[in-house]
């Protein structure tokens, strides 16, 4: 067999029943304990591992039925196999009942036994791989990869602390790229539901005429190409989280299903009438304006305060200063280590233009920027040459470029906001100091003293930045 398997445990008084027994399934790879008594195989099951129990009812001591109702109390996850020679009809129900997987009975065909003995090695072998599936998911969202040091990202890794061994709902606010799943994931991974299911739907990239079907399930015969029941995504759920990416591009009649569903945790199939029930916790998250999309009418205000009980807001990468560079630093260091390469570090030229940089794609665009220069880069540091121009980016974000308010003093505000213009600016313009001044209005030596005063520094290999004159273009500035 292909995936190593604990033994079997025979549990038999008569010794040619144990050998034979002990013989059979040998043949066929199987390890094999044999015991003469119940008292016995409780001994062992105490301190070994079996993936299943094979018992004669009539047993010296205690009997069969005993030893499996005490396996069912200690080992509930252990399935016995009953083997007697007097079965009948009724006795076949009360052996079930009692908690066996299956009962033979005497004399019975090699083959019934070794089938019985294959069904549990393959559900043995699919536990443990769902077990190894789940501890995969737990280990890929961890808090410690929620990278930053900024105030905003310690705050959020400290409230993320706080919440998540709760069951309270969780909105998750936040442009595109800024790590909205990365967080819920760190939610179920930190939650008492760690060791459940944690499933994922984004809601914008399923069919809107899909996505009820895909949430709650479907009878058969609801709707054309319903050949038989399937179960939905929140019993799947059950007991562990459940994560809504994008909710608000959930159509208006599913918001109120949705909204029924959290209220008691009831719902019914497409095509069903039996009510079911479950118990989820929901985390849901969304890059829209939610109070414009409400005032707009295409999200239940109603649903945004049922979801709304703890709102994390996710800061975009370009309000979150030197968290670019270890971020980049980050990536950096996970792509040479998966693509076997040198590379060390960035150059200061290349963190520079990467400071920069608007970020519209958030930490997702930086991910990829940094996956690209490992690519290119041929020396033991990023260099400029080998990130983007980011053209593209910048002509596709202008309307983004710098924020108009902020919660400082009026003039550390303009400052900001010149800084972030100027660096957005300069980057649209390849650095070209003429090109830059001709698109801002200004002189290029007024552009020059406006960097120095604001501390812009160019990247090596663009022009040189000499020292601005303070006289009469200075005045301009």
């Amino acid at each position: 067999m292909s995936v190593p398997l604990p033994p079997v445990l025979v549990v038999d008084d008569e010794k040619n029943m144990r050998l034979s027994l002990q013989t059979m399934l040998g043949d066929e790879g199987y390890q094999t304990r044999a015991v003469e008594s119940a008292e016995s195989a409780l001994e062992l099951l105490g301190h070994e591992e079996f993936f299943l129990v094979i018992t004669d009812a009539r047993l010296g001591g205690m009997s069969g039925y005993d030893f499996l109702r005490r396996v069912r109390t200690q080992w509930p996850d252990l399935p016995v196999l009953m083997i007697t020679a007097y079965a009948t009809p009724k006795l076949a129900v009360e052996v079930i009942k009692a908690g066996a997987m299956d009962y033979l009975a005497k004399p019975f065909a090699p083959e019934e036994l070794l089938h019985a003995v294959a069904r549990c090695a393959e559900r043995h072998r699919l536990l443990r791989e769902n077990e190894r599936l789940r501890a995969h998911a737990s280990a890929t969202y961890r808090l410690e990869q929620i990278v930053g040091d900024c105030p905003k990202m310690r705050e959020l890794r400290g409230l993320i602390q706080t919440v998540a061994p709760t069951d309270a709902r969780v909105l998750i606010l936040g442009e595109s790229g800024t790590g909205k799943e990365l967080v819920a994931g760190a939610i179920h991974s930190l939650s008492q539901r760690r060791q459940a299911s944690y499933v994922r739907i984004n809601c914008a990239a399923i069919p809107e005429t899909l996505l009820e079907s895909e949430l709650f399930g479907h009878e058969k015969g609801a709707f054309t190409g319903a050949l038989k029941q399937k179960p939905g995504r929140v019993e799947e759920a059950d007991g562990g989280t459940l994560f809504l990416d994008e909710i608000a591009d959930m159509s208006r009649p599913l918001q109120a299903k949705l909204l029924r569903f959290l209220e008691d945790g009831t719902f019914t199939r497409v095509g069903g009438t039996q009510e079911l029930r479950v118990d989820v916790r929901l985390v849901a998250a969304t890059n829209r304006d939610i109070v414009q999309a409400i005032a707009a009418g295409e999200f239940r205000e109603d649903l945004f305060h049922r979801l709304n009980v703890v709102q994390l807001r996710l800061p975009p990468l370009r309000e979150r200063g030197d968290d670019i560079l270890l971020l980049a630093e980050h990536f950096l260091k996970a792509f040479a280590g998966s693509m076997n390469r040198s590379v060390k570090r960035t150059s200061p030229a290349a963190r520079q233009k990467l400071l920069a940089h608007h970020w519209p794609g958030n930490v997702r665009e930086l991910r990829n920027v940094i996956e690209r220069a490992l690519i290119l880069e041929r020396g033991a540091e990023v260099q400029p040459g080998s990130l983007p121009d980011f053209e593209l980016e910048a002509r596709l974000h202008k309307a983004d470029l710098p924020r108009t308010a902020g919660d400082g003093p009026l003039d550390v505000v303009v400052a900001d906001f010149e800084r972030e213009l100027i660096n957005t600016t300069l980057a649209q313009n390849h650095f070209n100091l003429s090109k830059t001044a001709e698109r801002l209005k200004i002189s290029r030596h007024a552009l020059r003293y406006r960097m120095q005063r604001l501390n812009v520094a160019l990247p090596s290999g663009s022009e040189e930045d000499t020292p601005a004159p303070v006289g009469k273009e200075a005045n301009e500035a």
